[in-house]
């Protein structure tokens, strides 16, 4: 990579991880359109592409259980111009999140975990003042834990080697002299540093690592045959490449500018839209934990998933509910350097949406893009709840 290229990619990734944390691209022409909703979504994909700043590629996947719909529009790769797939992978960002929800509660129901455990129980290495922090607040986004991806010293080591490996499980020491940030379960504020610890967590209950845990409790009963957890900066093939860009500047691929080891359980996932699909589905259909776990899960507080998803926003265990115009889906969101994500299923999960671009999207970046975005989700969620055109 040149050096200026490496400089300000490095800079760009910097930035990004701390919000777990744009591009113009000639497009080949989408397919044929088809008729009703899967028409009026292909324009909006197209336009999307095609509009200055958004992204090279966009995929979306309506899982309506018996029937499947995949919507493309632009390209994965700019230099070759081959259309996205449901197969290729991607960068989940903060959608993994979900997993490390999914892994701590499948541990409940197994009873290895308790959602009231405290880190003081579990994690007694960790700061006393944080002790009294639990695994339900964890899941919530409402411990105050302070957030690692903000520190000085973790943003100062992204800038000086964007592939720098981390020790994973050391990541919390970066704000370990620091106090919580409110007292905990009294207001809701979105932290990586939150699934870390429950990864953390996870593993102390069960002496097992965390990569094992999903591959046990995830990955096989749904089975998930393209989604790791890797530690380098390397893409499994065949994948969509991200892109940043800068007005008047070509787009620049970063898809392997940054490694995993520093966002862990908050957002390393590579995974594809076809098992982010089966992910989904499952996950909120109660494939992997039972009814009571499920109706812990789904005790709402107000707050948004980052960036925020379609229509208005609630917070429950790893989970997001989005009260759209016309119903409400549960899922999560991510965005990262180069990749942005939209997941959700209809409550009892028999229906699903992924919503995949390539190229990185948030409110900090670019407040209409995100909103421009948000209304075309909200367009899929409309066309899953009304079921497929036949």
């Amino acid at each position: 990579m040149p050096l200026r290229s490496s400089l300000r990619a490095a800079s760009v990734a910097a930035l990004c991880v701390a919000v777990l944390t744009p591009v113009t691209a000639s497009s080949p022409a989408s397919a044929t359109p088809k008729r009703g909703d899967d028409h009026r979504l292909q324009e909006q994909i197209d336009r999307f592409v095609r509009s200055e700043g958004g992204p090279p590629a966009v995929i979306a996947v309506l899982d309506y259980g018996r029937k499947t719909r995949v919507l493309t529009a632009g390209t994965s790769d700019v230099r070759t111009g081959r259309p996205p797939h449901p197969d290729d992978h991607m960068r989940i960002a903060s959608t993994a999140k979900a997993f490390s929800g999914a892994v701590a509660l499948a541990l409940v129901d197994r009873g290895a975990l308790d959602l009231d455990d405290s880190l003081r129980e579990r994690l007694p290495q960790l700061p006393k003042a944080w002790g009294a922090v639990t695994l339900r607040q964890l899941l919530q986004h409402t411990s105050g834990l302070p957030d690692f991806s903000e520190s000085t010293a973790f943003r100062d080591e992204i800038r000086a080697d964007p592939r720098h490996h981390f020790d994973s499980r050391r990541l919390l020491d970066y704000v370990a002299d620091e106090p919580l940030r409110f007292t905990p379960g009294s207001r809701y504020q979105y932290s990586n540093s939150d699934n870390i610890a429950v990864a953390l967590m996870a593993e102390a209950a069960t002496g097992t690592p965390y990569e094992r845990l999903l591959r046990e409790l995830v990955y096989t009963p749904l089975g998930l045959h393209s989604t790791s957890l890797p530690q380098g900066y390397r893409m499994p093939k065949p994948y969509m490449h991200g892109y940043a860009v800068e007005p008047g500047a070509a787009p620049e691929d970063v898809s392997e500018v940054l490694g995993m080891s520093g966002v862990w359980a908050s957002g390393g996932i590579v995974s594809t839209p076809a098992d982010m699909t089966r992910f989904i589905r499952g996950y909120v259909g109660g494939a992997l934990f039972g009814g009571r776990e499920i109706h812990a899960q789904r005790r709402w507080v107000e707050g948004s998933s980052e960036p925020a998803g379609p229509g208005h926003n609630r917070a429950g265990l790893a989970l997001f509910r989005y009260d759209t115009r016309c119903g409400a889906v549960f899922g999560h969101t991510g965005n990262t350097l180069g990749y942005t994500q939209f997941v959700a299923a209809t409550p009892d999960g028999r229906r699903s949406v992924t919503f995949s671009v390539t190229t990185q999207i948030n409110k900090a970046m670019d407040a209409d893009q995100v909103e421009r975005m948000r209304k075309i989700e909200e367009n899929f969620v409309c066309a899953l709840v009304r079921g497929p055109h036949e």
